[in-house]
Parts: structure tokens; sequence; C-alpha cells
């Protein structure tokens, strides 16, 4: 049995392993349902007032989608490669290149926006289906001439029954039945709406991946190999730029100290003078060198420029 569950768990890795953007999805639409239900539940309260209702109602199903969009475009790092990424002078540009590159920002748009969707989408749908928003945004505007609420009225005394829909503490009791149907016919609608637009986001997906699929140049397996290939040398390349950005300000932090941190054998120390911590001290932005080389910081700064003389102190290995 133990040998069984042993085996279970790498065909499950095996079987995750380059889906972790689907992964991500799920999860991202997990936390936004959970987040929408707590969201409604604590926050939401329809003003049951003509005017006030479409504007609320539609508040709380777009504002919180556009921030959701807009943070997805913010944690994705294409964005930030896409925004940050610099052709090179010496680059010689022609049509074709021009081309090319107009084909890779639209493919990287879209895989973007893709990523950054999951969220709102997953929001408006719930809220959609929940129906509590799309019934407060349009009660005042559903013709009631078939319910019979309050034929004998005017148009704007009528808005404000309508209005006061979502609220049933506040409805007549000879309204009670009017209301009950219209809410009915809301959530219906809602309702509806919420799943046509899950259809038509799965449709669109898949329709995507199709299309990307038959116009790739590369078959299936090699499309397999490719992404993980990506996925190893970002990895590889995380690695890479932890440790050697930690031993480059090694050499800047030694210089200054006088010490290799984490070292054991410390005979002396270095210290440091007030100018040079005022020197480090305070901020400081990337700054060019020259046309190839930057300082990252004050003290990267320091440690090129000046030189690692000054007060020693002697450690002694018995105190």
């Amino acid at each position: 049995q133990i040998v069984s569950k042993m085996t279970f768990f790498p065909k499950w890795l095996t079987f995750l392993k380059g889906k972790e953007v689907i992964i991500a999805n799920a999860i991202i639409a997990i936390l936004t349902i959970g987040g929408q239900q707590l969201f409604s539940f604590f926050t939401f309260s329809c003003p049951c007032h003509v005017g006030q209702n479409l504007i609320y109602g539609l508040a709380f199903l777009g504002v919180p989608a556009l921030i959701l969009l807009i943070v997805g475009y913010a944690l994705n790092n294409q964005t930030w490669r896409l925004v940050m990424g610099k052709r090179p002078h010496f680059e010689r540009v022609t049509s074709s290149n021009r081309l090319l590159k107009y084909k890779l920002v639209c493919f990287v748009l879209c895989s973007i926006t893709g990523r950054a969707l999951v969220a709102p989408v997953t929001w408006l749908a719930v809220t959609l289906i929940n129906g509590s928003y799309y019934s407060c945004a349009v009660s005042e505007y559903v013709p009631v001439y078939y319910y019979e609420a309050a034929p004998n009225v005017t148009a704007s005394e009528r808005s404000r029954i309508l209005a006061t829909f979502p609220c049933s503490q506040l409805v007549p009791p000879e309204l009670t039945r009017a209301r009950d149907e219209v809410i009915l016919l809301l959530r219906y609608q809602s309702q509806v709406a919420g799943w046509l637009l899950i259809a038509v986001v799965v449709i669109t997906v898949f329709l995507s991946y199709c299309l990307a699929g038959c116009f790739s140049p590369l078959s299936f397996l090699h499309f397999r190999y490719w992404s993980s290939y990506v996925h190893n040398e970002q990895e590889l390349f995380d690695e890479a730029t932890e440790q050697h950005s930690r031993l480059y300000a090694m050499q800047h932090v030694r210089k200054f100290f006088g010490i290799v941190p984490g070292s054991e054998n410390v005979k002396e120390i270095r210290i440091p003078s007030l100018r040079e911590w005022q020197a480090i001290s305070g901020l400081a932005f990337l700054k060019r060198v020259d046309e190839e080389h930057y300082d990252y910081s004050l003290l990267h700064d320091w440690a090129l420029k000046e030189r690692a003389s000054g007060k020693y102190l002697r450690i002694d290995e018995d105190p």
C-alpha cells in the first residue's frame, strides 16, 4: 500500500507539470469567488432609492472587476518585460523586424490580458449568478404592468416604489406578491447573463488555444519541450541572479565593514567613518556610470569610488 502511494504521487506530479498556468488561474478564480462572497456579505446593502440603486449596483459590479484587472496586469512579469524592454540602439531596424516585433507585442498582450481577465471575469460571473447586484441596479426600470404594482400612480411614484423592491422591509404588504415576482424576474435575468458570460469565456478560451495550436510552428511534443525549457531556464536564471547579486553585494559589504558576512574566523573589523556612513545612507536611484554600467545603490557607488582605508579594530581570539 505504501509503495502504491509512493508511485501515485509522482504520476500526479508528472501530470501537473507544465500546467502551472491552469493551476494558478484556478486558484485565482477560487480566491475571487471567496472574496466576492465575503465582500457581498459584509459590505453590500442596496440603498433602495431612486437614482442611487443603479449607481450603487454598477459600482459593486464594475469597480472591483476593474481593480482586479489592473492588479492582474501589475502582477504579471510579462507586463513589465513589455514596458521595460528596450531595443538595443545598435540593432538595425528593418520592415521584417518591425513586423515581427509588432506580432510579438500583440501575442504577449493577448497572453497578459488573458491571465489578467481571470479574476475580473470570475467576479462578474459570480456576482451575476448571485443576482443581488443586478436586482438592486435595475429594479426601478422594470416594466411592472403585468404585475399590477401600483397601477394608479404616476411614473415617478412607480419608480420610487420599484426602487424599494430590493429591500423587502420597505415594501407595503399589498405589493409583496408583485415585489417577489419582480425580484424573481431580475434574478432570472442576472443568472442567465452570468451563465452566458461563463459560456462565452470558456468557448473563447478553447478556440484561442485551438487557433494557437493550429498556427504554431511546433508539434505537440516539441511545444511541451519548449515550455519545459523556458520554465527551467527562468528557474535557473533566478537562482543564478540570487547567487550572483549576493556575491557581488558581499564584495561591497566586505569593503565597508572589513569582514565577510558569515565568517567565523574574524581577526579584525573596519570602523567606518561618519562621512562614510553618511555617504551610504539616504535615498538613491539607479545611477548610470557609463554607457554600459550602473551603480545599484549608495554602498555600490561608495565601494567603486573610495579606497578601503581608515580605522581597523583588532579582534582578540580569547577575549
